[in-house]
């Protein structure tokens, strides 16, 4: 049975006592964990430990932090504390994410994203194990580190987002789980193979690891409204945050009207845009509309056979009032 979790929104909210008033509606709804992005707005370690600190039950878990923008001690120390604050409920998603981030907010250069990736992975591990890490590879060099504080009894899982084969691939050959936005139901199980490829690569067994889908969803009465935050929120994705989106959508089969979505946006006609998206994409890529239609849609992504988790995320430009209604409308 797929998990039915929170994905909290991206988009800047009034408060960390927001934050926290959605992981507390989503822990007594039922939902088994609340995962924080970090995007533009606040830190997600430091939100992280205050909802560890105000939550009772609920996993915890970060999607996802940038590698470029911690180092991979950094990331195992952070995820060290994070599984010590939360007793035990931490989960750790990290992933490169993209040109437009790395390079363009934190003005770094966006190389070698998938060694990068792999390299944090093995780093972060041997971090959490409490030994002294030497670690020799082709981007990181680290000697003599060690944890100071004693290291967690039960390691926290590590996870990596990915769009692409290889990226994919690359989950289910080093870390413990995949995580995936911006996919329609087939384009999960196309994507899927490359996990299982990832595993047999690594001498693994495919169903140990965890694949979690972040679904944009609005369920309001208004049904006009959730599709249009919808849409807004998908043209966004695909128009204004690099290629990576585009080509992903492309690869399961929309790339005419990727390219179109992302050929309006570059040149302002943001309305253009948003026309750009059909219906049948809209509802292959969102669950939005009213509640019991979006509580139809997400049973088509929760049918994929080998997707363990789907966290319900909410459009951009929804409203506090909007992200509760949802929460509850698609309450487990």
């Amino acid at each position: 049975m797929t998990a039915r979790e929170v994905h909290l929104p991206v988009a800047a909210q009034s408060g960390v006592d927001s934050l926290v008033s959605y992981a507390r509606r989503a822990e007594r709804a039922g939902y088994g964990r609340v995962w924080s992005p970090e995007t533009w707005g606040r830190d997600a370690v430091a939100s992280l430990a205050v909802l560890a600190e105000r939550t009772d039950s609920i996993g915890l878990g970060s999607s996802i932090l940038p590698v470029y923008s911690r180092s991979p001690a950094l990331l195992g120390q952070s995820a060290a504390t994070l599984q010590e604050v939360s007793e035990g409920r931490f989960r750790l998603g990290i992933g490169p994410s993209g040109p437009a981030v790395i390079e363009g907010w934190h003005g770094a250069a966006f190389d070698r994203p998938l060694r990068r990736t792999r390299e944090c992975v093995e780093v972060v591990r041997r971090v959490l194990s409490g030994e002294r890490v030497e670690y020799d590879g082709e981007v990181f060099q680290l000697s003599g580190f060690r944890l100071r504080s004693k290291p967690p009894e039960t390691p926290p899982p590590v996870d990596v987002a990915g769009l692409g084969p290889k990226s994919v691939e690359l989950a289910g050959r080093f870390a413990d789980g995949w995580h995936a936005v911006v996919f329609t139901p087939d384009g999960v199980r196309e994507r899927l193979a490359d996990l299982e490829r990832g595993a047999d690569l690594g001498n693994r067994d495919p169903s140990e690891l965890r694949t979690t889908l972040s679904l944009t969803c609005c369920a309001l009465e208004d049904r006009e409204r959730a599709r249009e935050l919808a849409r807004q929120h998908t043209a966004f994705y695909v128009g204004g945050m690099g290629t990576y989106y585009r080509k992903s959508l492309a690869r399961q089969g929309y790339e005419e009207e990727a390219n179109a979505v992302a050929a309006a946006w570059g040149s302002g006609e943001r309305e253009e845009a948003l026309g750009a998206i059909p219906d049948d994409l809209l509802d292959d890529l969102c669950a939005a509309g009213t509640p019991e239609e979006a509580r139809g849609m997400i049973e088509r992504f929760e049918s994929v056979e080998g997707l363990d988790a789907l966290a319900v995320s909410f459009p951009r430009g929804a409203t506090e009032d909007e992200i509760e209604t949802t929460i509850e409308a698609l309450a487990p």
